[in-house]
């Protein structure tokens, strides 16, 4: 099947549809699409081993993904980002990279990216290339293949540092993302950073947020990054440095490297000041928040007419909710997720 752009978006009227700016003054330029909730590992931090999955029959198509996307882009989104579940596993996702790459013909969209866990990234390389994804994030929480497996439940390091390779070979730069897991991998860092400057990737360190049942308390995953940074300044020369890629991350450059480490840390100092970016679900839901419950259902404007003046209302009324900031806390006294959806559900 091949996604065919969809003709309701209209390329000259949608030119004129006005940006989207939030009640804070925050203009929103970076849409995470999340294709499916599926995902081919279960992650100890992110999802229960036993998840239930949406029925395929509730998901957007993706030429309706395809849509959606288009019209977030006439409304002055600049950066799109492919997310899950794990994007890859959806049933021809490819075409949908190749119809949203028209856009960066165009010259509306800056970048096209993706988010992924690697399973599938040997396959798929050469074609996310063709289809104009010049950058991509890889998760890879450790070095250790029997240690990866635990943490995966199901994946294979292996498999994992093959796509990186591949994607590395066709000329698409990889940022690998660490979430930062204490007692699991914080002895494991140092050698990530040596790992990812050594191959040419950036690395950016993430804490656990509080998203979904996890079968598991999230007290003993929780890494505070302030810590983290602390023992590395110890071992490492970093130097801040202002390089953004649109998303939450803060950068310093290591000097005995001279490669970038990225920290993301929702917990320790959130980023909700500076944040410009929405969440697309696959059933056409809009968080405006990846910590708040508040959501727009944008499926019924979708379907509810062949042009998009309704679509453009329902998500200019959904930016005009966009809350300041999230609710995410983790300690003792806070056994339940913050929000009770998982990331798979929001997009990674």
């Amino acid at each position: 099947m091949t996604v065919v752009p969809s003709n309701t978006f209209a390329e000259g009227a949608a030119a004129q549809a006005p940006d989207l700016v939030d009640p804070f003054g925050r203009h929103v330029t970076y849409l995470r699409v999340s294709v499916t909730d599926r995902c081919d590992f279960r992650c100890v931090y992110c999802m229960s081993e036993h998840m239930s999955f949406l029925p395929k029959k509730d998901l957007l198509t993706l030429e309706e993904l395809d849509r959606l996307s288009s019209a977030f882009i006439a409304k002055g989104v600049r950066k799109l980002r492919i997310t899950g579940g794990e994007p890859l596993v959806r049933k021809n996702i490819l075409s949908l990279f190749r119809a949203l790459s028209r856009h960066l013909e165009s010259g509306r969209l800056e970048e096209l990216t993706l988010t992924t866990n690697g399973s599938q990234l040997e396959k798929y390389a050469g074609e996310l290339k063709a289809a104009g994804v010049r950058r991509i994030n890889v998760s890879i929480d450790t070095l250790d293949p029997a240690k990866f497996r635990a943490i995966t439940r199901w994946g294979e390091l292996p498999t994992v540092l093959k796509g990186v390779e591949a994607a590395r070979r066709v000329g698409i730069g990889v940022k690998i993302n660490t979430v930062a897991l204490k007692g699991v991998n914080e002895d494991e860092i140092d050698d990530l950073i040596r790992f990812a400057h050594g191959e040419g990737h950036d690395l950016t360190l993430i804490e656990t947020m509080p998203l979904g049942d996890i079968e598991g308390d999230r007290t003993e995953q929780y890494l505070p990054l302030s810590l983290v940074r602390a023992r590395l300044a110890d071992r490492w020369a970093l130097e801040d440095i202002p390089f953004r890629t649109g998303g939450p991350a803060r950068y310093v450059r290591i000097k005995e490297t001279g490669g970038r480490l990225g920290f993301i840390t929702p917990m320790t100092h959130n980023f909700c000041e500076s944040c410009n970016r929405v969440r697309l679900t696959c059933t056409g839901t809009l968080y405006m928040c990846l910590g708040q419950e508040d959501a727009a259902d944008l499926r019924a404007p979708l379907r509810a007419s062949p042009d998009n003046v309704s679509l453009f209302e329902a998500i200019d009324a959904a930016i005009a909710r966009k809350p300041k900031g999230h609710d995410f806390v983790i300690d003792r006294r806070h056994q339940r997720p913050a929000v009770a959806r998982h990331m798979s559900v929001t997009g990674g």
